[in-house]
């Protein structure tokens, strides 16, 4: 025997396995995000055909986008806390039905008011359905590799869905608005069936008490809060009854906050706003969503009504940032592991800003594709993809397992109402547009990019004065 033993080589440590139940549940997930984008741009596709066969109005047609964000953003906190205190895989599966029950009602209704009430139903189900899913990624994905590499993918979903929209939105338009409807219909009953069977199981808090009066004076307030933000830019800001919300909105809110600070079980607890990662991960996704949805806004606006590209072909042009993301998102689960989540927002807030830059100073009065708007939207699918799960890990990372649902609610709330404000006043800035050329939309386009500056500074600020920091002297 060998009087000098070989030493013991480790085996190199493996990232766990994950099991095909996992699979699955992460499946149902990213199909269910998949389905909320894909309605909401195949929905906007289908507009001019809607608004042809029933008889809608131009400003009755917005409500069909305006009535799924009022139920979306107004109900978002309140669907991931009920989450979080009645069992996040009940609330899902009656969300995920109710969502799919009202896309059958509304591809067979023939009245406008009825379109827009399965709309605003719709909206109601993805509040409760978009938080209630990244809560059960959240906490079935633990913090650290897996739950950034499970967000990675689920971000690849919600942008394909998105993108996908607004192909099949013009190749079902053709065929009939119907089918925008009802063919989500069968994809969100498979993902009930699957879902059934595959998410865990999980138990309602008893402890968590029943905050009415929190509940109602909140919902009221968001719900009031986005109705006032998606009708001003008709009604004038400075209308009585615009002033009037706002009004109410700031009482109905100031006495939310005197409620949860006096309650012994709060709906919210407000400390988790005194954590400066989740406040700056609520006010990034604010400057990323709210500046892309804008601008794609725009773009919509000035391709179909001034140049009279087709639907499709508006699509396609705006499709390569969807491309991006898809190609991107799975990459970053690895950059947030090597890197960490504020470099890469950093980084992603650049890519946004360098994009509305070029297109300012590429476009002139008629944009070229090839120079302008293909690489803008390279930029842009890069600040997207590299900046959404970064922002979603950074926004609930540390966070209990029982204020998951909270933290991914107050995320997803910021993301909407953030979008719905900044698109409202972009509306109003461009309202009246009709000009040949670009000129008359660069008003809204600076507001869109000094949004976008502004999501820069606010994350390049905490990195400077780190950076400059004196080091501490190396011991002697």
């Amino acid at each position: 025997m060998s009087l000098i033993e070989t030493p013991t080589v480790p085996a190199p440590t493996r990232a766990p396995v994950w099991s095909g139940r996992l699979w699955g549940v992460l499946a149902v997930l990213c199909v269910v995000l998949f389905l909320d984008g894909m309605d909401v741009s195949m929905v906007g596709v289908a507009l001019p055909s809607i608004g042809a066969e029933l008889g809608m109005s131009e400003s009755s047609l917005q409500w069909l986008v305006n009535g799924y964000v009022l139920g979306y953003g107004g109900l978002l906190l309140l669907g991931g806390r009920t989450a979080d205190l009645l069992g996040r895989r009940r609330v899902f599966l009656i969300a995920l039905a109710a969502f799919a029950v009202a896309s059958f009602v509304g591809g067979l209704v023939d009245d406008g008011v009825l379109l827009v009430l399965t709309r605003f139903i719709k909206g109601l189900a993805a509040a409760f359905t978009a938080p209630t899913a990244m809560s059960i990624l959240t906490t079935t994905f633990p913090e650290g590799p897996a739950r950034n590499r499970a967000l990675s993918i689920f971000t690849v979903f919600g942008a394909s869905g998105y993108s996908s929209g607004l192909i099949l939105g013009g190749l079902l338009t053709s065929a009939g608005w119907r089918w925008t409807f009802l063919t989500p219909v069968p994809v969100a009953l498979a993902a009930l069936v699957v879902g059934i069977r595959l998410i865990p199981r999980d138990t309602a808090r008893s402890d968590g008490g029943h905050d009415i009066w929190g509940a109602l004076t909140l919902t009221g307030g968001m719900l009031l809060a986005v109705y006032t933000v998606v009708t001003a830019p008709e009604r004038g800001w400075l209308s009585p009854i615009t002033l009037a919300s706002v009004v109410v909105v700031v009482a109905l809110l100031t006495a939310f906050v005197l409620i949860e600070n006096r309650i012994a079980h709060p709906l919210i607890r407000l400390g988790i706003l005194r954590i400066g990662t989740v406040v700056r991960a609520n006010l990034s996704v604010v400057a990323l969503m709210g500046s892309y949805v804008s601008f794609q806004f725009i773009m919509t606006i000035y391709l179909q009504n001034v140049l009279g590209w087709a639907p499709l072909t508006m699509a396609l042009a705006l499709l390569p940032a969807g491309i991006v993301v898809v190609i991107g998102s799975p990459l970053v689960g690895k950059l947030i592991d090597r890197y960490g989540t504020e470099r890469l927002i950093l980084a992603s807030m650049v890519s946004l800003s360098l994009g509305y830059v070029w297109f300012l100073v590429a476009a002139g009065t008629t944009p070229d594709y090839p120079l302008a708007i293909l690489p803008t939207m390279l930029l842009l699918g890069g600040g997207f993809g590299f900046g959404f799960s970064a922002i979603m890990a950074q926004g609930t990372d540390g966070i209990d397992d029982a204020e998951q649902g909270l933290a991914a609610g107050l995320l997803q709330t910021s993301g909407q109402v953030g979008s719905a404000l900044i698109l409202a006043v972009v509306t109003a800035v461009i309202a009246g547009a009709t000009a040949t050329d670009l000129g008359a939309f660069r008003p809204g386009l600076n507001l869109v990019t000094g949004v976008a500056v502004a999501g820069l500074l606010l994350n390049l600020v905490p990195l400077a004065r780190r950076a400059s920091r004196p080091r501490a002297p190396l011991p002697s």
